[in-house]
């Protein structure tokens, strides 16, 4: 209720940005303090110490170190707690719950690409159920482009090269914002959009009368096909090659002695840069895809690998 004080103030839509609103009021009031405190200090020495007062000027300065200890300590102990505070929040944003709904976007000049799941396709819009968990792994098709949603409180940079992602939950139903809150050229200021955050009934709904040709890893099945990847990573195949079943959210021990998560990121960069993480015990015989596939595709083939380690726990259950 506190928030409905201050002007200009708009309520969150996630039990996240509760939390941002109030570490941005614990800043705010720290700050203020602090300032406060700054310039009565600088206002009493000046009024104590003016030109013609009666303040003795010409004792020794002598310094009290419990007086300097006790306010460095005092300011330091507290900007630390706003700092943890701040970075325990961040840190959340890195840890999506396991049964958070992936979604992919692809940033490009001048739009925002939404590919739900069950393959539904939106520009500039993204459809969401409310109170479940929604992670989004973007990526840019071109320059630097930041997922800025208001009412959320959440921004992101997404970069070319690679993907970033975040979660979040909405807790209300309704039509929020959606920003590029990073220049990215000529019509920057257009590349808007919306998020519509339905009831899991509607949401349902509006998944159902999407026009579709299959779901997001079906899709993906036959980009693999197309691009003969089956040739390889497949049982029979002559050329050795790590198989895929199975793969996803697997440690994958690398050449160089190091263990690798077989997350998003590592299947994006095995395909446009394969020579980065090589598996150990196989030789680096895979070529790069980089400039032949584009991110949408490349979407796709990501959806179909991380489908078939759900095809394999599936079976084993």
């Amino acid at each position: 209720m506190w928030r409905e004080w201050i002007p200009f103030w708009r309520p969150g839509a996630s039990p996240h940005a509760a939390d941002v609103d109030l570490l941005f009021t614990g800043l705010l009031l720290t700050s203020l303090f602090v300032t406060a405190l700054l310039f009565s200090l600088l206002l009493a020495f000046a009024i104590r110490y003016r030109a013609n007062s009666d303040a003795d000027r010409g004792h020794r300065i002598r310094k009290s170190w419990r007086w300097e200890i006790g306010w460095t300590t005092a300011t330091l102990v507290a900007f630390l707690v706003l700092f943890a505070w701040g970075a325990s929040l961040f840190l959340d944003l890195y840890a999506p719950p396991s049964d958070a709904l992936p979604i992919y976007i692809v940033a490009k000049q001048w739009m925002w690409k939404a590919q739900h799941p069950g393959g539904q396709r939106e520009i500039n819009e993204l459809h969401l159920p409310v109170h479940r968990p929604v992670r989004l792994i973007m990526a840019s098709q071109d320059v630097i482009h930041s997922f800025f949603i208001p009412a959320l409180r959440l921004k992101r940079d997404v970069v070319p090269g690679r993907y970033q992602d975040m979660w979040f939950e909405p807790d209300k139903p309704g039509i929020f914002q959606l920003l590029c809150a990073e220049f990215c050229g000529t019509d920057h200021s257009r590349m808007s959009g919306r998020i519509v955050v339905l009831d899991a009934s509607d949401y349902e709904q509006w998944l159902s009368r999407q026009d579709v040709n299959g779901t997001l890893a079906a899709e993906g099945a036959r980009v693999f096909r197309a691009l003969g990847c089956g040739g390889c990573h497949s049982a029979s195949s002559v050329v050795r090659a790590p198989p895929l079943e199975g793969l996803y959210g697997k440690p994958v021990p690398l050449q160089d002695g190091t263990v690798a998560t077989a997350d998003e990121r590592y299947i994006r960069d095995s395909i446009l840069l394969p020579r980065a993480q090589i598996s150990a015990g196989y030789e680096p015989v895979m070529p790069s895809f980089a400039g032949k596939i584009g991110e949408d595709d490349l979407i796709r083939l990501v959806a179909y690998i991380k489908s078939l380690a759900e095809e394999e726990r599936g079976s084993a259950r």
